[in-house]
């Protein structure tokens, strides 16, 4: 008893539909009949009868579903064996039962006769045809639903694994560069090197936490930014000027304008004269440019970084980063995420 309520718990939206179904079909039954409205007519016996006989055939579909589907997909061949073998044991279930009445209540003769057997064989034949139906739908519906939630959850555990393995590709990549820059400095002077090396620990323990977590507030990204930058003002003084704008609140990936800025200083040439001007603008997206002042004899690098920050935007949403270049400047949009 307690498993028959959790069914009729379990699917109590469609219950209730077949029984308004039905009543409404009893309702016009009547009328048709009779030809004339009274109390009689409204009378919801045959409609809570009728949903008994649709939960019968409900749980033979059930059966016959469980051990007959062998895909999670139906084919026709599998739709027709299940949906005609259900109608059949169906049909036989409810002439027993029938029958069982009959003998109870001694009138195998007036409800068992060939006649009333062959009319009430077809209304049942019908009513499965038209309750199999709303069941086999009903089915159908509920399985391409749960389809959906589980691809859905499968695809995003997918994404979230690839943004993993793309976030440790990035941080050994921020620290051999920077680690480069160290080496550097060094040389030129210990003093630079020292506080640089200080700077870049306090720096790098952003980073590790960051590389746990798949975005970040832009202010907190921006904060960040300007951290790193004057790392690099260690090495380049005021060769890379950073400029930054914001009015805008939102979302981005972690490092994102670390990358944008590391790319910006290794691929153009800043000088006193002539400097290179980092500009960041936040409105609905971050737009980030450059001065276009390309390095002599540079040396051809893969563009991995970028591209593996391009990668996580595709996985987590729908508008793509833009990428625009002219004959004196370098700018890409980054699109704001509202919601983490």
């Amino acid at each position: 008893m307690k498993r028959l309520l959790n069914k009729i718990r379990q699917n109590g939206y469609f219950f209730l539909f077949i029984l308004l179904f039905a009543y409404i079909q009893s309702i016009y039954s009547r009328i048709l009949i009779r030809g004339d409205l009274n109390i009689y007519i409204f009378t919801p016996e045959a409609a809570f009868a009728k949903l008994i006989e649709v939960y019968i055939l409900f749980l033979v579909f059930a059966f016959f579903i469980r051990y007959w589907q062998e895909s999670e997909i139906f084919t026709v061949k599998e739709m027709v064996k299940i949906f005609g073998t259900s109608i059949i044991v169906y049909l036989v279930i409810i002439q027993i039962i029938g029958l069982l009445i009959s003998v109870i209540f001694g009138n195998i003769q007036n409800n068992f006769n060939w006649e009333t057997v062959s009319l009430s064989s077809l209304t049942h034949l019908l009513d499965g045809f038209i309750y199999g139906s709303f069941i086999l739908a009903y089915y159908y519906f509920h399985k391409n639903k749960k389809h959906q939630e589980q691809s859905a959850l499968y695809n995003q555990a997918l994404s979230e694994s690839r943004i993993n393995q793309l976030k440790t590709q990035l941080n050994p990549h921020f620290l051999f560069n920077n680690l480069n820059v160290l080496d550097q400095l060094i040389e030129e002077d210990k003093y630079k090197a020292s506080e640089f090396l200080n700077e870049f620990a306090d720096i790098y323990r952003y980073v590790l936490q960051a590389s746990d977590r798949k975005l970040v507030p832009v202010c907190e990204e921006l904060a960040f930014a300007e951290r790193y930058f004057k790392l690099i003002q260690h090495k380049y003084g005021i060769a890379y000027q950073l400029k930054i704008e914001r009015s805008g609140n939102g979302y981005i990936v972690p490092l994102t304008m670390q990358l944008l800025i590391e790319n910006a200083v290794q691929h153009n040439l800043g000088s006193t004269g002539n400097p290179v001007l980092i500009t960041i603008e936040v409105t609905n997206s971050i737009y980030v440019s450059n001065s276009f002042i390309p390095k002599r004899n540079s040396k051809l690098t893969s563009g991995r970084a970028l591209q593996n920050i391009i990668e996580q935007y595709k996985l987590l949403t729908h508008k793509p980063i833009e990428i625009h270049k002219s004959d004196n400047e370098f700018s890409i949009v980054i699109p704001i995420i509202q919601s983490e």
